[in-house]
């Protein structure tokens, strides 16, 4: 599995734009994002075949 906590603070820090995830991954990824303290900043964007693209927003959703 990769290392979804890096690719995080990577997409938190600016360092990549997106991070994209298969569909068979999202609750890997999922487990993680909500655990983070900011995860109300990560958005994921629902793809065409069940894909999702996670980006970082500076606002965070309420």
């Amino acid at each position: 599995m990769k290392d979804y906590n890096s690719m995080l603070d990577d997409l938190k820090n600016g360092k990549i734009a997106s991070i994209d995830v298969d569909k068979n991954e999202f609750y890997a990824i999922r487990e993680i994002v909500i655990r983070r303290e900011e995860f109300k900043h990560f958005r994921g964007i629902a793809k065409q075949g069940g894909n999702i693209s996670y980006v970082y927003s500076i606002e965070g959703r309420s």
